[in-house]
């Protein structure tokens, strides 16, 4: 498995995906600049969090014109995998991959703290090989991380099993009170009909290594490689 990892002007998540996938999980990975539209023989795209052109006009509005981004999108529309996380959750859904889109944060301020999630969609392979009704402790680092889309889409997104992740307490409880940004029924991520395309707000590459004192995002990455190898 060769992954790609996609640098935008404003990418600051590049090298923790980067580590998380060559030094902790042992697999192959080329960096992709955002002015190249060559994948390079990527059989999965990463595009990292952090600002892209410094999230200006709309988060990812920029960087989804990228010329890199016409070769991602034939890449996810051919099968190929694509994970965006964060501000790549963000370019996924400017770019039509994903749907709905993510809005400023109900508090109106940056947020940067851990927070729990519990795998929900059976399907997707990002959240199937997880344990279901457990609280992965997974950080966010957003200002713009309120996912929203209309009442049709939301339907859509539930009866399909799209939604791959909501946040929740500790013990795995899905509340409000724990609803760190505002989003539709607490969805932390979803992935496309088709489920090869993953989108989440939470950074799973920041909770990889035991010496941040959590692996719950390695958890995640793991479940997901056993999967493309069966």
């Amino acid at each position: 498995m060769k992954f790609g990892v996609v640098v935008f002007p404003g990418s600051n998540c590049d090298e923790d995906i980067v580590h998380t996938l060559q030094n902790i999980l042992g697999q192959e990975v080329q960096k992709l600049w955002h002015k190249e539209t060559d994948l390079k023989g990527s059989d999965f795209v990463v595009i990292p969090g952090g600002f892209s052109y410094g999230d200006y006009l709309r988060s990812g509005a920029i960087a989804r014109f990228s010329p890199i981004m016409d070769s991602v999108i034939a890449h996810a529309n051919k099968g190929g995998y694509v994970m965006g996380i964060c501000n790549g959750f963000q370019i996924l859904c400017e770019a039509g991959l994903l749907p709905g889109a993510l809005l400023h944060n109900n508090t109106r301020k940056f947020i940067c703290k851990n927070t729990f999630i519990t795998p929900q969609s059976h399907t997707c392979m990002i959240s199937s090989n997880l344990e279901f009704g457990r609280g992965y402790q997974i950080p966010i680092a957003h200002g713009e991380g309120n996912y929203y889309a209309n009442e049709g889409t939301i339907k859509s997104l539930n009866d399909n099993d799209q939604v791959i992740f909501r946040y929740c307490q500790e013990d795995g409880q899905i509340t409000e009170s724990v609803n760190p940004n505002g989003s539709v029924q607490n969805i932390a991520g979803v992935c496309n009909i088709g489920k090869n395309v993953f989108g989440m707000m939470p950074h799973p590459e920041r909770a990889a290594d035991y010496l941040l004192n959590n692996t719950d995002g390695k958890e995640l990455f793991e479940g997901a490689l056993e999967l493309i190898k069966a």
